[in-house]
């Protein structure tokens, strides 16, 4: 038969302490041990709730945190594209400005280049020039424009001294008081000698200082060909009066076609001059008869093709014209025509003629020869049978050229296109017109959109690339230009949007670290105050232990006194 225990108030007591104790011992270990002071919602339903929404919130916006991420790279690639796109229409710029250069040249506007690089080389030590030899630029009017009295002007009579570099020249070319805006002198950045007409219609000629009347010792070949001006400059015969002479010269025609520099005939028909006259009524010949050549006509292209035109008292002008253009050594390279305006023969040179020499051969010593092709070379009676008068001068039109330049600019064109296509981050494209929308909280109501563009070459506004005349290069370096804005304007645009979106993203981060410090502030635990609470109870718990143990042997006294 069992019986209840009975305790004493203060067994009772002791036992029922302990028992808090405990229960307070064990819930201050379980918070050392996950470190918070709020581990579920019994333990305090306020700070538990409260910390969990802010929780919840810190998580919302980390993994708004990818998204803007990946979005400042979507921007950056962007970046990227357009600092390529930048180069590519700056060098589609630079390739049609140069071609507009080379149709100037090729329409109206004189250039000699040089073919030596002179960066460096001292010009009387490292070369056959001489100290004091010297050289003429002379501009003049040999463009189409037939007139009686050409305007011939000597630019600069160039005169080099020991120690001289190529950076002289220019400056003597340049400095000259004769040169009022006329022509400019420049070392190209390759260190080639460039003169460059800077009136339209005026051709450019280099003679040695005997031709251009500058008196000093003249520049020989051997100097033309160490200046880089060799191709250029060639001998002329002058045998005028039989007084036999070579110059060395050579004349840079603006533009593709030359004249001679006076009409033909001293009055028209109708209004008009007449190819049907004779050269004899030309002024060509002085005595002769019909059937005997009394002057040969040699026309030289290149310094490889050449035709031999004999004509007599009885050829006409049209007959002269004729024989150039049929010949077949010659006539697919120029283009010879009777201007019934002007009352000048002209020649057109084709897209590979370059140097062309006129000889004029007296045969019976009575021609004179009028043409006046170049710097008024050849013109005048020669004098003495099978004495010869020259001159030579060289196209500078560039279609050729402007062939490969066009080409250079629309491939620039095709990789612009192809860039624009490779810009992509993750399948958004902000140069092929692709918007990007970045969210900012998490509600997804907060968002900043940047724009996309198209900027491809269409989008840019740079047409396909025809170059044919200066009027439709400058349509290509105009687009150029444009375009060359819209992609600044959009890198700024974009460089905008990218420092908001880094901002936005820093106060995420910010605002991240604020949740997540107050949820934090709410339920995470005192390491050292519970430490300090744990160790208190662990005493309290000693102590009531021994209290326990002197109550009951406060009543074991008790019992035996029965």
């Amino acid at each position: 038969m069992s019986s209840d225990v009975v305790l004493t108030a203060a067994l009772r007591s002791n036992l029922l302490s302990l028992q808090n104790t405990q229960r307070l011992i064990d819930s201050t270990q379980l918070r050392l041990a996950t470190g918070l002071k709020v581990n579920s919602a019994l333990d305090n339903p306020t700070n538990f709730f409260t910390a969990q929404s802010l929780s919840n919130r810190a998580s919302d916006l980390g993994r708004l945190l990818d998204g803007i991420s990946q979005s400042i790279r979507t921007i950056e690639e962007a970046d990227n594209g357009i600092t390529a796109l930048t180069k590519l229409v700056e060098q589609a710029e630079s390739v049609a400005t140069e071609a507009l250069s080379e149709s100037r040249s090729a329409e109206g506007f004189a250039r000699i280049r040089g073919t030596e690089d002179l960066r460096g080389v001292n010009l009387t030590a490292d070369t056959p020039i001489d100290a004091g030899d010297q050289f003429s630029v002379i501009i003049e009017e040999a463009d189409g424009t037939a007139t009686t009295n050409p305007t011939v002007t000597t630019v600069a009579t160039v005169t080099i001294a020991a120690n001289n570099t190529v950076d002289n020249i220019v400056a003597q070319i340049n400095s000259s008081a004769a040169n009022t805006d006329l022509v400019r002198a420049s070392v190209s950045s390759s260190g080639q000698l460039e003169i460059v007409s800077l009136q339209d219609g005026a051709s450019i000629r280099v003679v040695d200082s005997a031709d251009s009347g500058a008196g000093g010792t003249e520049l020989d070949l051997a100097g033309f060909n160490a200046l880089g001006l060799g191709s250029f400059v060639q001998p002329e015969d002058n045998d005028a009066g039989g007084a036999a002479a070579i110059r060395y010269a050579g004349t840079a025609i603006a533009g593709n076609t030359i004249s001679s520099n006076r009409a033909l005939l001293a009055s028209q028909v109708n209004g008009s001059y007449v190819a049907s006259a004779t050269l004899n009524a030309a002024g060509f010949l002085t005595t002769g008869a019909a059937g005997t050549p009394e002057l040969r006509i040699n026309i030289a292209i290149d310094g490889t093709q050449s035709a031999n035109i004999d004509v007599d008292q009885s050829t006409t002008i049209q007959e002269l014209i004729d024989n150039i253009n049929s010949d077949a050594n010659i006539g697919n390279l120029v283009t010879a025509s009777f201007n019934t305006t002007t009352g000048a023969i002209e020649i057109q040179g084709g897209l590979t003629t370059g140097q062309v020499e006129i000889q004029y051969t007296d045969l019976t010593g009575t021609a004179n020869p009028q043409f006046g092709f170049g710097a008024n070379a050849g013109d005048g009676a020669i004098g003495t049978a099978n004495d010869v008068n020259s001159e030579q001068f060289t196209f500078v039109g560039t279609s050729v050229d402007l062939a490969q330049f066009e080409s250079d600019f629309n491939n620039i064109r095709t990789q612009i296109d192809d860039l624009v296509e490779d810009a992509q981050f993750r399948g958004v494209n902000l140069l092929a017109g692709d918007n990007l929308t970045t969210f900012f909280n998490e509600n997804r109501d907060n968002t900043l959109t940047t724009q996309g563009v198209n900027f491809d070459a269409i989008g840019l506004g740079i047409g396909e690339g025809e170059f044919t005349t200066s009027a439709s290069i400058q349509i290509s370096i105009d687009d150029a230009r444009a375009a060359l804005s819209s992609v600044r304007n959009f890198g700024q645009s974009i460089a905008n949007d990218l420092a908001i979106i880094q901002t936005r993203r820093d106060f995420t981060e910010q605002t991240i670290n604020t949740l997540n410090a107050g949820a934090d502030d709410l339920t995470v635990a005192d390491q050292n105050e519970e430490g300090a609470n744990l160790l208190a109870l662990q005493t309290r718990q000693a102590l009531g232990t021994t209290s326990l143990s002197l109550a009951a042997q406060s009543q074991q006294s008790v019992l035996r006194l029965f």
